[in-house]
């Protein structure tokens, strides 16, 4: 009489298993099935695109209202290409939409940011947007800042002879460049 009831505990647990799996594999899919006839494609050229990856979100304003379908390179211009999918609700965007690639928050994922401009036409499926901004890197701003002198300069000018530097130009240490009148003959 115990078997029966472990067998079904054992297949009750295992159809628990099965439902949450289930449950997993539709919230990675965010709730798109098949080829996705219910959108239309427009593309845009960026020369960086970070960390943008294909299926990530494309926004207005917050509000998701597509993915990124595919991310290649122009093999003239040596630019990106990302292929936007966009939903079929969304089919009234104006021709001048910008789109710009930024981040959820300082480490989060990156997604595409669409902004509707103000033009009557509108695009039409396979358009490309003109009006892009490249992502921005975080690393490489902030070495950018470390490694220019990006803060003020020292209060001491150890290794600095008493003059200017002759074998330097004058707009190299810090004075205005040259013009006619302040050069010598």
């Amino acid at each position: 009489m115990r078997a029966p009831r472990i067998e079904f505990a054992v297949g009750a647990f295992l159809l628990l298993a099965l439902a949450s799996l289930l449950v997993l594999a539709l919230a990675s899919t965010n709730g798109r099935w098949g080829l996705g006839g219910d959108t239309y494609p427009l593309t845009a050229r960026f020369s960086t695109i970070g960390a943008l990856r294909p299926n990530a979100p494309i926004k207005i304003g917050g509000v998701s209202i597509g993915h990124v379908d595919k991310i290649d390179v122009d093999p003239v211009k040596f630019d990106t290409v990302v292929t936007l999918a966009i939903n079929k609700r969304y089919d009234k965007l104006p021709a001048d939409t910008a789109a710009s690639i930024l981040t959820s928050g300082l480490l989060g994922e990156s997604y595409v940011n669409l902004a509707p401009g103000g033009d009557p036409e509108n695009l039409k499926p396979g358009d490309e947007l003109y009006l892009t901004q490249s992502a921005v890197d975080l690393i490489q701003l902030v070495g950018k800042y470390m490694f220019s002198g990006g803060g003020a300069k020292p209060a001491d000018n150890a290794g600095q002879t008493d003059g200017q530097d002759a074998a330097l130009p004058d707009y190299l240490q810090g004075e205005s460049a040259p013009t006619d009148e302040t050069k010598k003959p």
